[in-house]
Parts: structure tokens; C-alpha cells; sequence
């Protein structure tokens, strides 16, 4: 089961602009706990109001729990200006002693397969992705149970029987999210037509703005996006048009973390739910086993609905009672198995 604890919003440092440079270069805490944490993020960057921001946060809720401050022998982070990054940022944490280092993201997977083998006695755990080493753990979601809700909460608020998905990269997590969300509105109505978008990047929100631009023009009124830093993009064009006509039905469903703030335009909001994935929970949960003795390297751990890995935000009123009553009943299936949601798309 995931940590208990869930954390409040994060009031982190900002960090530097250069890649491989830690928020606040590390400090000694000498007086801390003797367990340490870090995570190297990957180009997104630590505040993308999404992955990589919600792994920092559970790091930092770790940190706090556990009377660790933030600099060497406590908790920290390097931000990846780019790929080149990756190598260098987990070296540099494993040997400024950090007990577990965390990569972030899918495109990290050749990297820490690299400095495990480099690093044997390190170690390290990956999120969304599997690498088979005695020293990694493997930290993996079933994001297809909770693009799943996010397509039945669309089906039933749609008006215009028109619907958006913009995705980052064609990489296998972002194509979970994908069949989840096509799988959650053919349950509710196989005849509502979903449009579906990759732009090829997860942090180019000119992308984003441009594809919804397209979605919102050709009737769409609701845009699920699982593009990282991309989606901003998303969130940017349906608060435009709400601003230029508040009577206009426009919806974004956001990813990763409740991306609610990113909706607020004026008095409207335009966040419809969003698809949390629960990295911070799970950062936690490995960082205790760490800490007990009982670091799972070798092993993939998967988080899903049943283990609260995954789950829908509180839609805060845009989503009527009634519907998140159906809402959960589905869930319910899902959780008991009655409901099998796939992990890729159907041919």
C-alpha cells in the first residue's frame, strides 16, 4: 500500500536555469536523519505542475516527515536541461551520498540502466519505466485506470458529442493514458468521436496551444492532455477562448497532478477534473522501504486504482454530483475487475 500522508502544495525553490545545478547548491544537515533522498528530474523540469513537481513534492513531504532539510544528507534535486543531462546528474548524486536517487520519467531508462551497472552498490529507482537491475527499482502505474474515469467523466459532460486527447511522445505510458481514456467513453457512448494528437514533445506548450487551437475550432469542448509541459499549451488556448466568450464551453482534463490552478481565467476555470498520478505517493512509499532496510531493488512495483496510485481530482463543482456518482460506480468496476481497462489501443 502507498504512504498515507498526502501532501499540500508545494512551496519549493526555484531552480537555476543551467542544467546539473541543484535548486539551492546542497547544504550539510549533519544533525538530520542519517537517510537521504534525491531525484534527478528529467526535461520537464521540477515545476511542470506535473510529473516531475509531483515527485519533488513527495521528496520534500518525506523530508519533513522524517526531520531531513534540504542539501546533502537530507533530500534535493537536480534539474536535466536536456538528455546529456541524465549521466551526469545521477553521478553527481550518488556521490554526494544521497541513500536513494530517483530518475524521473521514461526517458531516463538508458541512463540509470548505465549507472546501476557503473554504480552497483547505488541505490536507485525510475519512474514509468522497467530496468532490470538488482539495484533499481522499478516504479510503474496503471495510468490506464485513471485515463479510464477521465474519458467516462468527458463522455457523460460533453455538449458537442466531441472530444480531444493530446499526447506528448508515443511512449508506452502516454499510450496507457491514450486506451484508458478512448476505452473510458466507449463505455459510456461508442458513438462520441475522440480526436487524438501527439505532438512529439513533452515541453513545447506552443504545441499544445496550436493542436487544442485545432480540437476546440472542429467542436471539440473537452481536451484530455497527457503532454507534460506541452499541456500547458492546452490550457492556455481554452483560457483564451473563455476570456474572448465566458458562455463558451471549453474543458481541459489535466495529467499527472491536479492542475486546477493552471485553469483559473478571471472568476471561470476552465480544469475540468484532472488524472493524478500519485508520483509523490510512491516516492514516499520507496523512500520508506529504503529507510526500514528494505529497499525492493530488482523489483517493478505497480500503483493503481485499488492502491490509490491513480485517481481523479476533485473537480471542485465542474462535474455535478450526479455524474461523479456514475463516475464512481465505474471505478468501483474497475477496482473489483469487472471492468479490465486495456493498457494499448484496440486495432
Amino acid at each position: 500500500m502507498l504512504a498515507a500522508g498526502v501532501l499540500a502544495a508545494c512551496g519549493s525553490e526555484e531552480d537555476t536555469s543551467n542544467g546539473g545545478d541543484s535548486a539551492e547548491g546542497g547544504e550539510g544537515t549533519e544533525e538530520a536523519s542519517d537517510f537521504s533522498v534525491a531525484m534527478v528530474t528529467d526535461v520537464g523540469g521540477v515545476d511542470d505542475k506535473s510529473f516531475n513537481q509531483s515527485a519533488w513534492e513527495g521528496i520534500q513531504k518525506f523530508g519533513e516527515d522524517n526531520g531531513l532539510e534540504k542539501g546533502d544528507g537530507g533530500f534535493d534535486y537536480l534539474q536535466s536541461a536536456s538528455d546529456a543531462d541524465y549521466n551526469t546528474n545521477l553521478n553527481n548524486l550518488i556521490r554526494r551520498d544521497f541513500d536513494v536517487v530517483f530518475g524521473i520519467g521514461f526517458l531516463m531508462e538508458g541512463a540509470v540502466k548505465e549507472i546501476a551497472e557503473q554504480q552497483p552498490d547505488a541505490q536507485i529507482a525510475i519512474i514509468d519505466a522497467v530496468v532490470d537491475a538488482p539495484n533499481v527499482a522499478s516504479v510503474m502505474f496503471k495510468e490506464q485506470e485513471g485515463a479510464f474515469l477521465a474519458g467516462v467523466a468527458a463522455a457523460l459532460m460533453t455538449e458537442t458529442d466531441k472530444i480531444g486527447f493530446v499526447g506528448g511522445m508515443e511512449i508506452p505510458v502516454i499510450e496507457r493514458f491514450e486506451a484508458g481514456f478512448l476505452e473510458g467513453v466507449k463505455a459510456v457512448d461508442d458513438s462520441i468521436e475522440v480526436d487524438v494528437q501527439y505532438t512529439g514533445a513533452f515541453d513545447k506548450a506552443e504545441l499544445g496551444k496550436t493542436t487544442a487551437n485545432r480540437m476546440y475550432s472542429a467542436g471539440a469542448d473537452i481536451i484530455f492532455h497527457a503532454a507534460g509541459g506541452t499541456g500547458n499549451g492546452v490550457f492556455t488556448e481554452a483560457k483564451e477562448r473563455k476570456e474572448a466568450n465566458p458562455d463558451e464551453n471549453v474543458w481541459v482534463i489535466g495529467v499527472d497532478a491536479d492542475q486546477y490552478e493552471e485553469g483559473q481565467t478571471g472568476d471561470a476555470n476552465v480544469t475540468l477534473t484532472s488524472v493524478l498520478k500519485r508520483v509523490d505517493n510512491a516516492v514516499i512509499d520507496i523512500s520508506e522501504q529504503a529507510m526500514n532496510g528494505e529497499f525492493p531493488g530488482g523489483e517493478t512495483i505497480t500503483y493503481g486504482l485499488s492502491d490509490e496510485g491513480v485517481a481523479l481530482a476533485d473537480s471542485r463543482g465542474a462535474i455535478p454530483e450526479d455524474v461523479m456518482s456514475q463516475i464512481e460506480e465505474y471505478k468501483e468496476k474497475v477496482i473489483s475487475g469487472e471492468i479490465e481497462v486495456p493498457e494499448t489501443v484496440s486495432e
